[in-house]
């Protein structure tokens, strides 16, 4: 095994053992399985409105001890875990699933609903010397709120529920060494469809979307698996309609970009792939979203994939999106909307009898 793989495997361990140990060790410990995985210094960051937290001790106090007093009982469930080294020689660890626990204890802002309750995540970090040194992480709390009666968002146009499905085969968990040239099979085709995306310009091709030409690359059913707002899709055909033609109708100027932010852990591992932007300038919001208008500005994105390749195709794709942070920069408060839903459910008004 090269030294390249052994890294790799040593930094899966890491991470494999620190999530095993939080879902056994009570609170009172959870401070030193942090130190014990992390750097003290780490960089982490949240999902909004966590965002950044900066040292080790931080992520306990300001993360990690609000949410498990929120869930006493939380357990991670992921579905989908590997790593790899990128172009830039940076080692990455990522996985996604799901948190779940019994919802006893409000949590940034919603009312606490004493039933178990799903959280969807995804997670990269970046390893350095055996630890954590940088860490990004997409929690799905709008699925949290909807969870605990509260639709913020208009339904959405794919199916979605309190727990995103894992890969169909039940192969995401890459806990042993895989197949180099599998493994360079995923990451290439991963890259060649994501350029064909790129193709795609707005002004010219409209709501035309046959130059980015998904069937050279996407299985006909592949599954889409969207967070709370956007909904899984369970074919091109739902892919394009549910999810990618109100999406670029709101932003479609994929060509624009300007330098910023952070690209993490464009690799393969066997038969998956993954990667993610955060804070990096994507598009100018030239279209309304979800019923919310435009604002013609130009937009960051945190925005993470996993992909699950078959043969010659990609398969599966789970992409949780910071919809709370592009609604924040929309001028779109979501906890501000979920207030005014608590202080009509106070008043005996559900959302689904609120007018106007």
């Amino acid at each position: 095994m090269s030294d390249r793989l052994k890294n790799n495997q040593r930094n899966k361990e890491v991470v494999w053992d620190y999530w095993q140990k939080l879902n056994h060790v009570g609170l009172d410990n959870v401070l030193d399985v942090i130190n014990a995985a992390m750097h003290q210094d780490v960089n982490w960051n949240g999902s909004e409105p966590i965002n950044q937290i900066v040292g080790a001790e931080a992520v306990f106090t300001n993360y990690m001890r609000p949410l498990m007093l929120a869930f006493p009982d939380l357990k991670w469930r992921p579905y989908v875990f590997l790593g790899g080294t990128d172009s830039e020689g940076d080692e990455w660890v990522s996985g996604c699933g799901y948190l779940t626990g019994t919802f006893a204890q409000d949590w940034l802002g919603i009312p606490a609903s004493n039933d178990k309750t799903n959280i969807g995540f995804g997670q990269f970090y970046v390893m350095r010397e055996g630890k954590i040194a940088e860490s990004y992480v997409i929690l799905d709390v709008l699925g949290v709120m909807r969870q605990a009666g509260f639709q913020i968002l208009p339904p959405s146009r794919g199916m979605e529920g309190g727990k995103i499905p894992g890969p169909l085969a039940g192969d995401g968990i890459l806990l042993t060494e895989q197949d180099e040239l599998e493994s360079r099979k995923s990451a290439q085709l991963t890259r060649i469809a994501m350029n064909g995306l790129g193709r795609y310009v707005r002004s010219r091709d409209g709501g035309d979307m046959s130059r980015m030409e998904h069937e050279n690359y996407w299985h006909p059913q592949m599954h889409w698996y969207g967070y709370t707002g956007i909904g899984a899709t369970f074919s091109q055909e739902e892919f394009e309609d549910f999810h990618q033609r109100p999406w670029l109708h709101g932003f479609g100027d994929r060509k624009v970009s300007l330098p910023g932010g952070r690209y993490m852990g464009f690799v393969g591992e066997g038969l998956y792939s993954a990667g993610g932007i955060w804070d990096v300038p994507f598009s100018i919001n030239h279209g309304d979203y979800l019923g919310f208008p435009a604002t013609k500005k130009m937009m960051t994105i945190r925005d993470f994939d996993w992909w699950k390749r078959e043969g010659d195709y990609l398969i599966e794709n789970w992409i949780p999106i910071d919809l709370i942070d592009i609604f924040k920069q929309m001028g779109v408060d979501i906890f501000d909307l979920l207030r005014h839903q608590v202080e009509q459910r106070k008043r005996g008004i559900q959302w689904f009898n609120i007018a106007g």
